[in-house]
């Protein structure tokens, strides 16, 4: 009999009646094929890759049985392709795979059975095409002190194949594949490097496969009823897998949206920052919240994903504040969302006073230094300046014309050798940055006076910002 696969299905069939002696692979019968038991996709975005692990309940005879299986019309990698016996696995062996010439999306196991009766088989392969992205959802309270806080995670097929009652394992993080592939930790690093592109990446996948095996139990049955989804998550070293409870039908061309992340009351706070380097010149203000278990989160690292963030507007309405793309954020993380800046909060920063000191010259021709600005030093006609210091006075100004007091962090960068002088319990946040926050109460203005010394020339005896609590100069 003939089968003629009109769609991407997995075609699984086995030869009928036909004993081992007179088997040829030219004029096999293949039976109905069998339909899927289980199948489970575990996705990993970083790579394009997914995991995928079904199966099916085969009828063998005694002897030699041809298996096909079909991959045309889809992403599937036929290199990745593995068959392994669930059941009877002492009693059935694969005696070897061909792929037909005439057949190009085909390959044969010949498979010899020492039984007759059903086993089951577990097939794994790679395929491209199925990606997941993860969202979230915020409204805050009309008063700003916390938000709901809720995740959801989307799954998109375009890999040309339909998975029905799936089980869908998502990973979170990246996982490290040079690491990982025990091979090639078992040949010659010359080798390694000869290595074809395909046949490293197909040594990567399957290192992955067995990675992501850490983890992965067979394919579960569907339930008998159905049930809300939750979302298991394990830990695997430098990553997380997020296994979606029960299953989804996944057509191909389709997406599915589910909850990943129950709504949860996170606690929420309100912060101004000036950070030129991050976000422009410009106050902006900020929500902070942490991914921890004090804030009824923190159980597992958030994915990648946007944030929609709603105000309750105390009119049975909400008013939109911002949609922001997050980056991957560990347990402890803070979780941080511009929402740009705010009319009612006014920054300026107005210098007011410069003057330069600590003046050196040389003169020309001889290796003789001078300090020309103190009191009776004479200034030699043939000398030139070589070294000097600058200094600026800031003023940085706020005005708070909201109805709750506010919290300012500033960060600076000042390249060169700077000392930063001020009563402001600075303190440096790298080698050339300095990190200061203020207090301002409602419809009061903040005054935060400090001093910048730079040295220049001969002076200057290193690149990095010193920072001395101590009263600016006036």
């Amino acid at each position: 009999m003939k089968i003629i696969l009109t769609s991407t299905i997995l075609a699984l069939g086995i030869a009928a009646g036909v004993r081992a002696q007179g088997t040829t692979q030219s004029n096999v019968d293949l039976s109905t094929v069998p339909s899927r038991d289980t199948v489970q996709l575990t996705i990993y975005n970083s790579e394009d890759l997914t995991l995928v692990r079904e199966t099916r309940t085969v009828s063998f005879k005694k002897g030699v049985n041809p298996l096909q299986f079909s991959w045309a019309n889809t992403l599937i990698d036929p290199t990745s392709v593995r068959l392994r016996f669930v059941t009877n696995p002492e009693k059935l062996d694969v005696l070897d795979t061909t792929f037909p010439h005439a057949k190009p999306q085909m390959l044969y196991w010949n498979v010899q059975s020492e039984m007759d009766g059903e086993a089951t088989v577990e097939i794994t392969y790679f395929t491209s095409g199925i990606s997941w992205s993860a969202d979230y959802l915020s409204i805050v309270d009309p008063e700003e002190t916390q938000m709901s806080f809720e995740g959801f995670v989307r799954v998109s097929n375009n890999s040309g194949e339909e998975y029905e009652n799936a089980q869908v394992r998502l990973v979170v993080g990246k996982i490290n594949l040079v690491e990982k592939i025990a091979q090639l930790a078992q040949i010659p690093q010359a080798e390694v490097r000869r290595l074809a592109g395909d046949k490293l990446k197909a040594k990567k996948e399957e290192a992955l496969g067995r990675e992501l095996d850490r983890a992965a139990p067979a394919a579960a049955p569907a339930p008998a009823e159905p049930k809300p989804k939750e979302i298991i998550k394990e830990g695997l070293s430098e990553y997380f897998i997020y296994t979606i409870e029960g299953t989804e039908t996944i057509p191909n061309g389709w997406s599915k949206r589910m909850r990943s992340l129950e709504g949860q009351t996170v606690p929420l706070k309100i912060q101004y920052r000036y950070r030129p380097e991050e976000y422009g010149d410009g106050l902006v203000r900020m929500y902070l919240l942490t991914n921890d278990k004090e804030s009824k989160l923190g159980t597992t690292p958030l994915p990648d994903g946007m944030v929609q963030v709603f105000r309750q507007n105390g009119k049975d309405g909400l008013s939109f504040l911002v949609a922001q793309q997050i980056k991957y954020v560990p347990i402890g993380d803070k979780i941080e969302l511009n929402l740009g800046p705010d009319p009612e909060v006014i920054f300026e920063l107005v210098k007011s006073k410069i003057w330069r000191d600590n003046i050196w010259m040389q003169i020309q021709g001889a290796d003789v230094f001078k300090r020309v600005d103190e009191p009776g030093v004479q200034i030699e006609v043939n000398s030139s300046v070589v070294g000097w210091d600058d200094h600026t006075l800031y003023d940085q100004r706020i005005r708070n014309y909201t109805k709750k007091p506010i919290e300012v962090e500033v960060r600076r960068a000042f390249p060169g050798h700077v000392v930063f002088r001020g009563s402001l319990g600075a303190k440096s946040h790298d080698f050339q940055t300095v990190q200061y926050t203020a207090s301002v109460k409602p419809a009061q203005r903040a005054d935060l006076l400090y001093e910048v010394l730079q040295h220049q020339g001969r002076n200057a005896k290193q690149n990095n910002v010193t920072v001395e609590e101590a009263p600016a100069r006036q």
